[in-house]
């Protein structure tokens, strides 16, 4: 069945646009909450009525879409995540997150007219599109970095490492300073303990 929106209507379009809904529907709930009327020949009269109506109302909501997309135009949001190897996410930054984001920043965007131009699932800037109304776009960035206490955390880690690497660097001179011909030769008990401390290092 066909029908005029006389209100916008988030699972189906924008005012006055004409969609296709089942009869139910549209009898039981667009209709008698004033959110559609039907778009057929025994109330063409009504419809061309509304149709006028509906202009300037489809006018007036394309204007607060356009006001819209020039404040969101441009926007950059920064969003802090922990990663994995590699700089991978754990999951995904979905639109619902940035519709999130951008209702904290006082803009209302709803997650479907949101667009990626590729999946957000690792750290660097993303380009994002908002179509929010017929020939109405924005375009924003999304930059996604490491969660400072997880850069420390790997900072402290590498620095561990090193300390590692260079006991390990430290023990091997020593034996080669003591053993400088590579002979085979009966073993201290300290020489033992450096050499069990060598192996624990090595892990």
């Amino acid at each position: 069945m066909k029908v005029i929106l006389k209100e916008k209507v988030k699972t189906l379009g924008n005012v006055g646009q004409t969609v296709n809904v089942s009869a139910g529907h549209a009898r039981n709930f667009l209709i008698p909450n004033g959110l559609a009327v039907l778009a057929d020949e025994s109330n063409k009269a009504q419809t061309e009525h509304m149709s006028k109506i509906l202009a300037a109302k489809v006018a007036e909501e394309k204007q607060v879409a356009t006001d819209l997309a020039k404040k969101v135009d441009g926007v950059a949001i920064e969003m802090i995540k922990r990663v994995g190897n590699g700089g991978k996410l754990f999951g995904s930054v979905t639109t619902q997150d940035l519709s999130t984001e951008l209702s904290k920043l006082g803009y209302d965007v709803e997650r479907k007219v949101l667009v990626l131009d590729k999946p957000i699932k690792g750290l660097g800037v993303y380009n994002v599109k908002a179509k929010l109304f017929k020939a109405v776009e924005a375009n924003f960035t999304v930059t996604v970095k490491m969660d400072p206490a997880q850069e420390e955390e790997n900072l402290k880690k590498a620095e561990e490492l090193a300390a590692q690497k260079q006991a390990l660097a430290a023990i091997a001179a020593a034996e080669a300073e003591e053993n400088p011909t590579g002979e085979v030769k009966e073993l201290t008990e300290d020489e033992k303990l450096k050499q069990e401390a060598n192996r624990i290092l090595r892990g």
